[in-house]
């Protein structure tokens, strides 16, 4: 067995990773870019490496110093986790001409796989169904043209390099071809390196189906069953789970034979993912779901299989590049129930889904679900890598159990002061057709704004936050000696609202120096009281109007000495991403004015300062 194992990743996957191996009885190295030093998984790991700079093609893409951290600290073994360097097979190479133990399959499998189109045609030369299209060499624009009218519109134009959703472009009308081609070409030459592509038919009601698969050196390899990855937004997984709704077992079995057939074509090692695109027009069929690709490592979906299976896929990584043999055979592999996994981001879906980059003041998740987090609470989400918070996993005897289960542990997140997902989730989880498991890829853009959090908490939220203030005495003038008690005006993001008081019974609060956070449906927001605010900001006193969380000024609208009128815009901050006006809670003259535009302030610091007028 391993002995000493350095990770060659960071975040969630890192600390998965790392949690078996300790579990095992291995060492564990970490590396780490200077944004990241005091990261979960560099504090998780018995040593760690730093190795450059913030920026990933200056540390986590550095193969070179990744290769000679594992040689200075003595490891063994490098599993390279997901993502950045675990599909480059020159990596891999180099970590075994160097004496090391590379943990995932063989660098002829990952080249193999690697180019799209070559994939395809290796996988019909084995038998296993391919998507119709064209793989050919030639790259003409006017051959290419040709070959998508012979195959017939709408078609997929692909990078062959692409992945990620990168490199793809949707085509309908034959005179849109020439300028989606331009672009598409442009767009896989930046993220890959190769501008080639392949065509493809497209399929009205995809569903994407996959199968883990996995395989040793001693000629075995089995598959996992199945997971379903329907449910996307612009060709990004946001729910993964397994097994596949409406899959029934002859279909399973042809799909899952096609998966291990695929994997025996490139004598493969370790665990991968064997991805379908199937017409679900009517229903799961066997002559209607096609190989898409392969993916020659662990996915970020992977724990939906472990629930299902009870089988550690890490662990048999591990093994497997030891040496050992598969640690059960196929007659030994069945499904157990049904589990189901979110992707909790840190993106503020009022904003396009922009990222939320921040310090985690607030963070918990519960344990009602297994979550594999890269971050704790006081972490910080940086704006040079994927900003995932979480990985939520949810198993239960049914799919309807795990679905509640999964839309549950969401809707009770608490995360502040960045914004998420977990609302746009929950919806997403109670959607009538993903409820009834008859969705495709396209369901998130057609449901959408139906998905969209609220930007303001409920009524009920808001009558139990203010019970929660005026319960700490921060309500001036209301008493709470029964179950509704008149109406308060609160202060939510900055805005004032009007609130019922309601007793707060069993709500998720956290209360500091005379604000709450609520947490209610996914979303977080602080509640302030009232106090003659102006709109859009905190009060620090009469008329000083003070920042409401940490930001940057950028304009400032008035000048010391100058008549403002109430409601009058004095200074615009922005902070997470976001622009907050501050304006004047009365008429009056602005007395202070301390901060330039471009100015860094902390919550609290006063902005503004406004002398009401005589009278």
């Amino acid at each position: 067995m391993i002995a000493s194992l350095l990770i060659a990743n960071r975040g969630e996957i890192a600390c998965r990773i790392i949690r078996t191996a300790r579990r095992m009885g291995i060492r564990t190295i970490a590396v780490y870019s200077e944004a990241d030093a005091g990261a979960l998984h560099v504090r998780s790991a018995d040593a760690a490496v730093m190795i450059g700079p913030a920026p990933a093609r200056d540390s986590y893409l550095r193969g070179d110093r990744i290769l000679a951290a594992a040689l200075e600290t003595g490891a063994e073994a490098i599993h390279p986790g997901y993502g950045f360097l675990s599909e480059n097979a020159e990596f891999a190479r180099a970590v075994m001409d160097a004496g090391l133990i590379w943990v995932g399959p063989d660098p002829a499998s990952i080249t193999a796989m690697g180019l799209k189109d070559a994939a395809k045609a290796r996988m019909a030369s084995a038998g296993v169904p391919v998507t119709p299209g064209y793989l050919g060499a030639d790259q003409d624009d006017a051959h290419l043209a040709r070959e998508a009218a012979i195959i017939g519109y709408p078609v997929l134009i692909k990078a062959v390099a692409g992945g990620g959703g990168k490199g793809m472009r949707l085509v309908a009308d034959p005179a849109e071809f020439a300028d989606a081609l331009v672009s598409c070409r442009r767009e896989a030459m930046g993220a890959f390196g190769n501008d080639r592509v392949l065509i493809e038919k497209f399929i009205a009601h995809p569903r994407h189906i996959e199968v883990q698969v996995f395989g040793d050196r001693h000629s075995n390899i089995v598959h996992l069953f199945e997971r379903d990855c329907s449910l996307q937004r612009r060709h990004q997984k946001v729910i993964e789970e397994a097994p596949a709704p409406g899959m029934d077992e002859a279909t399973r079995g042809a799909v899952c034979r096609a998966a291990v057939d695929a994997a025996r074509a490139v004598d493969y090692v370790g665990a991968g993912t064997v991805e379908f695109i199937a017409d679900a027009s009517d229903g799961l069929r066997a002559d209607r779901i096609w190989f898409m690709e392969m993916n020659t490592r662990l996915q970020v979906e992977h724990p939906v299989t472990e629930a299902i299976t009870g089988v550690d896929l890490v662990e048999w990584q591990l093994r497997v590049a030891s040496g050992e043999p598969l640690p059960r055979r196929q007659e030994d592999l069945s499904i157990q129930g049904w589990a189901m996994e979110a992707r909790l981001y840190a993106e503020d879906p009022a904003r396009g889904f922009l990222p939320s980059i921040g310090r985690l003041d607030a963070f918990d998740i519960g344990d009602r679900v297994r979550v594999d987090t890269g971050v704790a609470q006081g972490g910080r989400i940086t704006p040079f890598y994927d900003p995932m918070i979480a990985k939520l996993i949810a198993h239960d005897a049914t799919r309807e159990e795990a679905r509640r289960k999964l839309a549950g542990a969401l809707d009770r997140a608490v995360v502040w002061p960045l914004r998420t997902n977990a609302g746009f989730l929950v919806k997403a989880l109670e959607h009538p057709d993903f409820a009834a498991g008859h969705m495709d890829t396209g369901l998130i853009a057609r449901a959408g704004d139906a998905l969209m959090p609220d930007p303001l908490p409920d009524a009920e939220g808001l009558a139990r936050a203010a019970a929660e203030l005026g319960g700490a005495g921060a309500l001036a003038g209301f008493r709470l000696n029964g179950a509704r008690q008149g109406r308060a005006r609160v202060m939510v993001e900055g805005q004032a609202v009007e609130a019922d008081v309601l007793p707060c019974e069993g709500e998720i609060f956290r209360a500091a120096q005379g604000r709450v956070l609520l947490s209610r449906h996914g979303q977080s927001w602080e509640v302030r009281p009232y106090r003659a605010a102006a709109s859009g900001a905190a009060v620090a006193g009469d008329g000083a109007i003070a920042a409401p969380m940490p930001g940057t000024i950028i304009a400032t609208h008035v000048a010391p000495g100058q008549s403002v009128s109430k409601g009058q815009k004095l200074v615009t901050l922005e902070a997470m991403k976001m622009e907050h006006g501050l304006t004047a809670p009365f008429d009056g003259v602005v007395e202070e004015m301390p901060f330039a535009q471009g100015a860094q302030v902390r919550e609290g610091m006063v902005l503004a300062r406004i002398k009401p007028e005589e009278g």
